[in-house]
């Protein structure tokens, strides 16, 4: 048995503390925020490899202090030996001397308590040899150089990845400190440009971190940001939420701090995904930022060298803290859907308009004035004519030259109507998705509103509500079932029928009654009293390839968000239904009175609200 040498000890700390240019640059900001930097500047010229240069306004070293910071297991963070009280970002002591075993570092330092006629002092380690202190220029503050790492393990070299990889790292990892740090102004840069540029935020601490993530997760999130506050036994959450209908492929965009530290922590996401399983589909993510206040003592940063995992000593208290926390907030968000789905609209309007410029042509069909019908003028629809979208081809009796009589214009391809306003109707405008105008293609209800417009999907807006209704039903006595006059019988494979047989009773619950029928179908005797006319055998089929999915093991009460909004999706209205205008303003009124209806059950808008003025904008009206 040997003792190690420090150098060698120090090498083998920077293998767990230094992982790339990124880890050593999160240490180095780690250590500007604890010294009350307001303002840190980072430089990666060569992704990092080349050189790492970190610049803050903190409080400074003086040279005494600055030669004891680069010994191992140095620190000013702890000032006794309690571990279970930690309230600073760093407490290991660890950084400077591993990273500056690995290259070649100095260290400028002014502390702030130096006086006028004092001079700051600059240290160098290279390879873990250090050299001395000497006086040099500097303003209060610290600034440390790193150049050539892992010049010393050269074996680390071979890992990097290309600059430009190792550069968005670092650019990830500041960008998390700074949302944790809305007060501190930040700047990245590769020598040549400037990457982050975030000036200190202003405003009280809830305000600026939403200025501050929408500065790093874009003004679409800012927009369309639910604020979340809530607090139990101790533990505070606070932050921002995104709506359902503003969300990605990836978990990227879900970021979690504790006690100010950026973690990344496997509860956040598991409870992320428990509080949004009801509104969003399950390849897509829902995008946030959570702030946990926790009691020191009850929760563990000390679990590896990175300092990017916790413990927590009551796990379930937090992530019953959070999905209850999203989950109200949602709740509030009634009928809300994100602005990124008008803008999306605009844009996609906006670039047809640029491309194309469609060919005219029209239809015509005899049409009296009790039918479906849409006027552009009150005396058009007086006159039994009635103007409608211009597509299509003519038809009709063209007597006495082009101009037809007796008649109405009418879309032939799409299939389109639409309502004459009347008084009753002008004053539905007043409500927030407005009164119903039109039925496009069967399947989109275009509504007025006092400031512009709104088109819904019938189908997947009917489809959150009748899930709503189902979650009601099944808090209060129960689903109501009806029974068919008919049995269905639904045919499968024998695998799929015994896995439906053994759910037979969870299934109940739900309103749906079946069995076994033979060897490979199953019989439907009853069905969900919500659902009205369904497609029962697709609905059969579905669940049976859902519970594949979910496994043998699977209780169907864990999955309800799934097997409700498969029964929600067969049970409402269909695509390609014609409703009346009396159902059109029924759906809308029900829409603005149920939560969550501003998204389907997969996370997909169920309207799109467009401004008068941006319609006109459309139009070069504005």
């Amino acid at each position: 048995m040997r003792r190690l040498p420090d150098g060698l000890v120090n090498r083998i700390a920077a293998g767990e503390v230094v992982e790339r240019p990124a880890s050593a640059a999160k240490e180095l900001i780690e250590n500007a925020l604890d010294a009350g930097a307001t303002r840190i500047d980072v430089v990666m010229r060569d992704g990092g490899r080349t050189a790492i240069t970190v610049t803050d306004n903190g409080m400074g070293m003086s040279r005494e202090e600055l030669e004891v910071a680069v010994e191992r297991h140095a620190t000013s963070k702890l000032k006794g030996e309690d571990l279970t009280h930690i309230t600073s970002l760093g407490f290991r002591g660890e950084a400077l001397p591993s990273i500056g075993a690995v290259s070649r570092m100095s260290i400028t330092s002014r502390a702030a308590s130096a006086g006028p006629e004092e001079s700051a002092w600059s240290l160098s380690v290279e390879g873990g040899r250090v050299v001395p202190p000497e006086p040099a220029a500097l303003g209060q503050g610290t600034r440390i150089e790193v150049r050539d790492l892992f010049y010393a393990t050269p074996a680390r070299l071979k890992f990097l990845k290309a600059p430009r990889t190792e550069y968005s790292h670092a650019v990830d990892v500041i960008e998390r400190l700074a949302m944790a740090h809305p007060h501190v102004a930040f700047t990245l840069g590769d020598g040549g440009r400037t990457t982050i540029r975030l000036n200190e935020a202003e405003g009280d601490l809830f305000q600026a971190r939403l200025v501050r993530l929408g500065a790093v997760m874009g003004r679409d999130f800012e927009d369309n940001a639910l604020p979340i506050e809530a607090e139990r036994e101790g533990i505070r959450l606070s932050g921002y939420a995104g709506l359902p209908t503003i969300n990605k492929r990836t978990t990227s965009h879900q970021f979690l701090f504790v006690n100010g530290r950026p973690v990344r922590d496997k509860l956040l996401y598991g409870a992320v995904r428990g509080a949004y399983m009801d509104f969003i589909s399950h390849d897509r993510h829902p995008l946030l930022a959570l702030f946990l206040d926790v009691p020191p003592e009850m929760v563990d940063v000390n679990v590896h060298p990175a300092k990017t995992e916790v413990r927590f000593r009551e796990p379930g208290l937090v992530r019953g803290l959070i999905v209850g926390a999203l989950k109200h907030a949602l709740v509030g968000a009634g009928h809300r859907a994100s602005t990124t789905v008008a803008n999306a609209t605009l844009g996609a309007l906006g670039r047809s308009v640029e491309n194309q410029m469609p060919q005219t042509s029209y239809a015509w069909q005899p049409q009296n004035r009790s039918g479906y019908g849409s006027t552009v003028s009150r005396g058009m629809a007086e006159s039994g004519m009635a103007y409608q979208a211009p597509i299509g081809q003519y038809h009709g009796d063209q007597r006495g030259g082009d101009q037809p009589s007796g008649g109405m214009w009418q879309d032939e391809a799409p299939q389109a109507r639409s309502e004459v306003p009347t008084p009753e109707s002008v004053a539905l405008e007043t409500h927030p998705l407005g009164a119903a105008r039109a039925q496009l293609h069967e399947n989109y209800i275009v509504a007025q509103t006092g400031e512009g417009m709104v088109i819904v999907d019938q189908h997947a807006a009917h489809e959150r509500l009748v899930y709503e209704r189902m979650k009601k039903a099944l808090e209060a006595d129960g689903i109501k079932r009806q029974m068919l006059l008919i049995p269905e019988v639904v045919d499968l494979d024998e695998a799929s029928v015994e896995r439906l047989a053994a759910r037979a009773e969870e299934f109940a619950e739900l309103g749906l009654v079946l069995e076994p029928f033979g060897g490979g179908a199953v019989v439907v005797r009853e069905v969900p009293a919500l659902m009205g006319e369904a497609d029962v055998a697709g609905l059969v089929r579905d669940l049976a390839e859902e519970l594949t999915e979910f496994g043998e093991a699977m209780a169907l009460k864990d999955k309800l968000a799934h097997i409700c909004g498969t029964i929600a999706c067969h049970g409402s209205v269909r695509s390609g239904r014609r409703l009346t205008v009396e159902e059109m303003n029924a759906l809308l009124r029900e829409m603005e009175v149920t939560p969550h209806s501003g998204q389907c059950n997969h996370g997909r808008p169920t309207y799109v609200a467009l401004g008068l003025n941006d319609i006109e904008k459309l139009f070069g009206r504005r």
